[in-house]
């Protein structure tokens, strides 16, 4: 592909608007050629925040639109970007002169480039929030849009922009370019973008690091330009001698740019000289005999470097990742790096779990859905020049929107992820509980919204609160759809079990103060009293009082002196660490009291798991997951037999209840896995209480119940085990 490096002026050369139109039918060039008559008109005098020209901006941005090779209506995109702004309907002209799909790319546009303070806002925040945020607006970048394109576009105008900002230092081009290299690069990678995620990484960290930058620059000995060179002609030497036996390979190189060797130097700890990927080429052959017949024609060409082989086709990485990598010494007397796969292997650790962007970057776990996207994405990407209908890629382009989640503002600027179809109820539990129970209304973008209609990407959402007071139990009723995720639902429901209680705790104390007084004990302690009925606390006394478990008759017994079997047999007192598998005061049945309860094998709950009740015949109360499919079976059946739920506080016992729950590893199979497993789970100081190992075909499958006290600590546990050599995924059982 064509590499536009350098700005853009007035005075564009006519190479450059070859560049523009290059690849464009004629009614395509016509509309192109009617969007630059209207911007040369409109944009004269016109700046940008930054203080480039308009049209230098909008013809920089198209140029790489083109170098990209992307379709007409996304080069009209970058050059109409400013009409909404500088014309009056200046959105309506472009959807009606331009065609209502070039409109929707610039008013997508127009969107992510509201966004841009937002990192500003996060960089002030705690370390672990930082991360958490850059990683949030990343994916709001990719799941704002409807249309994949618009996201291409604003990674050609962030770079359109430091190319602008290369002799303009200062404290704003610094801002840009740590903004560029947290949020922008990260995404050209993920999508494949080759081109704009190194200019983006070289650039910023050449504003960022100015000397760094220059030093290496000098180490490397010769401009990028004589590299490129060097590249041509090794890809050229090494196709005609692999093509000598009849493999068919796809050969192509690429220098290592600036940035990647810092990385590599400051994350390795390694000298220039021992950067030996400075120069890189990459084989791809059809299948696993031609790699490694590639390898011989590779170290006959050249001298292998002693102690730079490794084999991942034999013995591949933790995450299936395979290729053979060498690194020899080329006639100039400089390292040289050889990657050889199969173009199955290559597909595997460009799209799937083996992923460049997933262990490069560090972000934080990532769904299936998600990654499921990204996969799609940087295919269309890769497959373009191959589609024979455009209008059929295009249409793809649309279909690759991120469109399981929203990210919503708050007032102050911070992103809030939520599943599509979340309102603003929805929002504020998010923010905090009781936000959420004062909830009274919503401001969206400033207007007020009914707080039943769904949130939308990109909108700022302000919660209006009462001074006191709490949910309505209208907010439940699934038809009215003022709630639709299960941490909103459960903290409502939470609310209202308190408030039954509550109102059972009264109607309990009145009817115990009522039997003291009329047998003349109105002095008696409280305490002593329930201590009689065989309770623990006056509290819990109150409570059976008020769901009519302790009569008026048992009462005067007790106030009389006499000895009266406890309603409600005494715990035991505990001679090791509490466990839930049985009988259990950590789980509330709302409405019921105290009755048996058990935990479900099929889910195995644990806190802050959302949990319902179901009444089983002889086996008291069995507690299960709310999303459990066993449960929501049982629930279809016999809705009646439902009843809520939540986790107690444990502080009877004095020490933390643990749940038996279970991590499934997927794994290679290799001497000493499994004590290599159970060596992570013992430092994290879990319990395993059972171990179940399959083998087959050099793939393990194993399955731990471990004893922990919550899902966080199952989670931390998880990520651990992740991290084994060999272990391909770990996972909640």
């Amino acid at each position: 592909m064509v590499s536009v490096t350098h700005s853009v002026s007035e005075s564009s050369t006519e190479a450059q608007f070859d560049l523009l139109f290059e690849g464009l039918s004629s009614d395509e060039r016509t509309r192109l050629e009617k969007a630059l008559t209207l911007v040369r008109d409109l944009y004269p005098g016109k700046t940008l925040g930054t203080g480039e020209d308009v049209w230098n901006h909008a013809l920089g941005m198209a140029l790489i639109a083109a170098s990209l090779k992307l379709d007409a209506d996304t080069r009209l995109a970058a050059l109409l970007f400013a009409v909404p702004q500088e014309m009056d309907g200046g959105q309506e002209y472009v959807s009606s002169h331009f065609d209502v799909h070039v409109g929707r790319l610039v008013d997508g546009l127009r969107k992510l480039n509201g966004l841009r303070v937002l990192t500003r806002i996060t960089r002030t925040s705690a370390a672990p929030e930082i991360r958490s945020q850059t990683e949030t607006l990343r994916k709001m970048l990719l799941g704002l849009v409807e249309d994949i394109r618009v996201v291409i576009l604003r990674l050609a105008s962030r770079t359109q922009t430091l190319r602008f900002l290369t002799d303009k230092p200062g404290e704003k081009r610094a801002d840009i370019a740590r903004e560029s290299l947290d949020i922008y690069a990260p995404l050209a990678n993920r999508l494949g973008v080759w081109q704009l995620k190194w200019e983006l990484e070289d650039l910023s960290f050449r504003f960022l690091e100015p000397e760094t930058y220059k030093r290496i620059a000098k180490m490397l000995d010769e401009r990028r330009v004589e590299r490129q060179s060097f590249i041509e002609e090794s890809v050229e030497r090494l196709r005609k001698e692999i093509a000598k036996l009849g493999v068919n390979a796809e050969i192509y190189g690429r220098p290592k740019h600036i940035y990647s060797i810092y990385n590599k130097m400051r994350t390795k700890r390694l000298d220039f000289s021992q950067v030996y990927d400075v120069r890189a080429l990459r084989v791809l052959v059809d299948d696993i005999k031609d790699c490694y017949a590639a390898l011989g024609v590779v170290h006959q060409i050249w001298t292998p470097i002693p102690d730079e082989y490794d084999d991942y086709i034999l013995k591949p990485k933790g995450n299936n990742y395979q290729s053979l990598h060498t690194a020899v010494m080329a006639a100039d007397g400089r390292a040289l790096e050889v990657q050889i796969r199969t173009r199955d292997m290559h597909r595997h650790a460009e799209l799937g779990v083996a992923a460049h962007w997933r262990y490069k970057e560090g972000g934080g776990p990532s769904t299936g859905a998600y990654d499921d996207k990204i996969a799609l994405l940087r295919n269309l990407l890769s497959w373009r020049d191959e589609v024979a209908d455009s209008a059929d890629w295009v249409e793809q382009y649309k279909r690759a929107s991120l469109d399981d989640t929203i990210y919503v503002l708050t007032p102050q600027g911070r992103v809030i992820d939520l599943p599509r179809g979340a309102t603003a109820i929805d929002f504020a539990y998010r923010l905090h509980t009781d936000v959420g129970h004062r909830c009274r209304g919503a401001k969206v973008d400033g207007h007020l919204l009914p707080l039943n209609k769904p949130l939308e990407s990109g909108q700022t959402v302000e919660i209006v609160t009462a001074k006191e007071g709490g949910p309505s139990r209208d907010w439940l009723n699934s038809l009215q759809g003022y709630v639709t995720t299960g941490r909103a639902r459960q903290k409502i429901k939470h609310y209202f079990s308190a408030q039954e209680e509550a109102e059972l705790l009264s109607r309990g104390r009145n009817a115990v103060v009522r039997e003291m007084q009329r047998e003349g004990r109105t002095q008696l302690n409280i305490d002593e009293l329930a201590t009689r009925l065989g309770f623990k606390s006056a509290e819990a006394m109150f409570l059976a009082a008020g769901r009519g478990e302790v009569g008026s008759r048992s009462l005067q017994t007790a106030l009389r002196g006499a000895p009266v079997p406890p309603t409600q047999p005494a715990a035991s007192p505990a001679t090791s660490r509490p466990r839930s598998s049985g009988s259990t005061d950590q789980v509330l049945i709302v409405g019921v009291g105290k009755l048996m309860t058990s935990l479900g094998r099929c889910c195995r709950p644990a806190p802050p798991d959302a949990i319902e009740g179901f009444v089983t015949r002889g086996r008291g109360v069995s507690i299960h997951r709310v999303d459990c499919n066993d449960f929501q079976h049982l629930a279809r059946r016999h809705p009646e037999r439902v009843v809520s739920a939540d986790w107690g506080d444990g502080a009877d016992s004095g020490r933390p209840t643990v749940y038996p729950m279970e991590i499934v590893v997927e794994a290679q199979d290799r001497q000493g896995l499994l004590r290599d497993i159970s060596e992570v789970l013992s430092k994290e100081r879990l319990n395993v209480i059972a171990v179940n190992t399959v083998s087959k075909a050099g793939s393990a499958r194993m399955k731990f119940t471990v004893e922990v006290t919550g899902v966080p600590q199952l989670q931390r546990a998880i990520g651990m085990v992740s991290q084994v050599d060999g272990v391909a995924r770990a996972r909640r059982g």
